[in-house]
C-alpha cells in the first residue's frame, strides 16, 4: 500500500492507494456508526463489500443510494441526503462515506459541510478521475443552471481509500476521462511525468495495475503539494487555481451542452487543448508543444475540440467561472510544457481566436 499525506495542520490527512482496499480499510475508517453516499450503479458493485469492511473495523452503516450522473449533482440530491440523515438521526459523531466517482464525491462531501454545521468525511473514489483529483482537496458542492459547482463548500476529507481494483470495472469512456486530469498534472507542474505518460499511455490505456497505480500516486502527490500550499484558492498568483487548466473552457462546454453529455475529463481535454491554443497564441509554446499535448490526448482516446456553441456563448458562460475577479477573466495557461500560470491579460481577440479553432 502507499500511503501519503496532505498537510493541512490539524486538517491533515493520508490518501491509501492500493488493491483490495475495500476488503481492509485502515482503522481510521472506524467509528460507532456511518452514512454510506453512493449511486445505483457503484452500489451493486461495492456497496456490500464496503459494509463488510466497516463491520469489520466496528462501525454499524446506514446507505442512501442516489441516481448516478452529473444531472444530478444538485439541490434535490442533496436534500435527498440531507433527508436520510435526519432520518437516521445522525449526529456530528457520524461520518459520511462517499463510495463513488466525483459526483458522489462533491454530494456528499457538501453535505457533510453543512448537515448540523459539520461532520466527517471519507472518500472512498471508485473512478480513475476521483481518484487523481476529486476526492483529494477538499471541494464540495452542486452544480447550477448558471454553472458548474457554483454552490459549495471547502471541505476536507480525514481519510482517502483509493482502491485500485475499482478501475477494473470502470467503463473506457471514463478511464479516459480520468486520464484527461492525470495529463493536466504533466502539463502544468511536473514534466518529468508528462514524458512518462508519453512513454506509458499503451499501458494505462491497457490497464496494466502498476501503471495505473503509479499515475495516481504521482498525480496525488502533486495535488496534495499543490493543497497544502494554497487550500482554500486564494493565492492572487498561480497556487491551487493552476489545477484548473482547461476547466474554464471545460465547465463552458459542461454547462452549454447540459450536464452529462460530456463527461467532465471529456470537457477538459477540449477546454485544455484552447487553453494550449492560446498559449500558443501569447507566444509561450511552439507548435511541437502544441502537437505534443494533442498527440497525448488522442492516444488516452480523448477529445481535442470543444462543441459549437458558438464563441459568444463560450465567453457568457466563461464569465461564471469562480477564478473571475472584478469582472476580469482570469485564465489557466501554459508558458511551457511543465509550467502553468494564471493570465489575466490574454487579449479578447486571441481568446476568440483560441475557441473558434478548437471546436466544431
Amino acid at each position: 500500500m502507499t500511503s501519503l499525506t496532505v498537510g493541512l495542520g490539524q486538517r491533515s490527512y493520508q490518501i491509501h492507494i492500493a488493491s483490495g482496499l475495500l476488503d481492509k480499510l485502515p482503522e481510521q475508517a472506524s467509528a460507532r456508526r456511518v452514512t454510506i453516499v453512493t449511486n445505483e450503479v457503484v452500489a451493486p458493485l461495492y456497496l456490500d463489500r464496503l459494509v463488510n469492511s466497516l463491520e469489520k473495523v466496528g462501525a454499524g452503516t446506514t446507505a442512501v443510494v442516489l441516481p448516478d450522473g452529473e444531472a444530478h449533482k444538485n439541490w434535490e440530491s442533496l436534500n435527498r441526503i440531507y433527508d436520510h440523515l435526519l432520518a437516521s438521526r445522525c449526529d456530528r459523531t457520524t461520518p459520511i462515506v462517499a463510495l463513488g466517482g466525483g459526483v458522489i464525491g462533491d454530494l456528499a462531501g457538501f453535505a457533510a459541510a453543512s448537515y448540523q454545521r459539520g461532520v466527517p468525511f471519507i472518500q472512498v473514489p471508485t473512478t480513475l478521475l476521483s481518484q487523481v483529483d476529486s476526492s483529494v482537496g477538499g471541494k464540495t458542492g452542486i452544480n447550477h443552471p448558471r454553472g458548474k459547482n457554483m454552490i459549495g463548500a471547502f471541505w476536507q476529507p480525514r481519510l482517502v481509500v483509493a482502491d485500485t481494483d475499482t478501475l477494473n470495472t470502470l467503463p473506457d469512456r471514463e478511464l479516459s476521462a480520468g486520464l484527461a486530469e492525470v495529463i493536466k498534472y504533466g502539463l502544468i507542474r511536473d514534466l518529468p511525468f508528462l514524458e512518462w505518460l508519453e512513454a506509458n499511455m499503451g499501458r494505462l490505456m491497457a490497464r496494466e495495475g502498476d501503471a495505473l497505480a503509479y499515475a495516481i500516486e504521482r498525480s496525488c502527490a502533486n495535488k496534495a503539494e499543490v493543497v497544502a500550499d494554497d487550500e482554500l484558492e486564494t493565492a492572487k498568483e498561480g497556487g491551487r487555481a493552476l489545477l484548473n487548466l482547461g476547466h474554464t473552457f471545460g465547465h463552458a462546454i459542461e454547462t452549454g451542452m447540459g450536464y452529462g453529455e460530456w463527461l467532465h475529463g471529456e470537457a477538459v481535454a477540449a477546454g485544455t487543448m484552447m487553453a494550449v491554443d492560446l498559449s500558443r497564441r501569447l507566444g509561450w509554446l511552439g507548435d511541437v508543444d502544441v502537437e505534443r499535448a494533442q498527440r497525448l490526448f488522442e492516444r488516452a482516446k480523448l477529445p481535442i475540440r470543444g462543441p459549437a456553441l458558438g464563441t459568444d456563448r463560450y465567453l457568457d458562460l466563461m464569465g461564471h467561472d469562480k477564478k473571475v475577479i472584478a469582472g476580469q477573466m482570469r485564465l489557466v495557461l501554459l508558458r511551457k510544457l511543465g509550467e502553468a500560470a494564471t493570465w489575466a491579460e490574454a487579449p479578447q481577440t486571441e481568446i476568440r481566436a483560441a475557441i473558434e479553432a478548437c471546436c466544431g
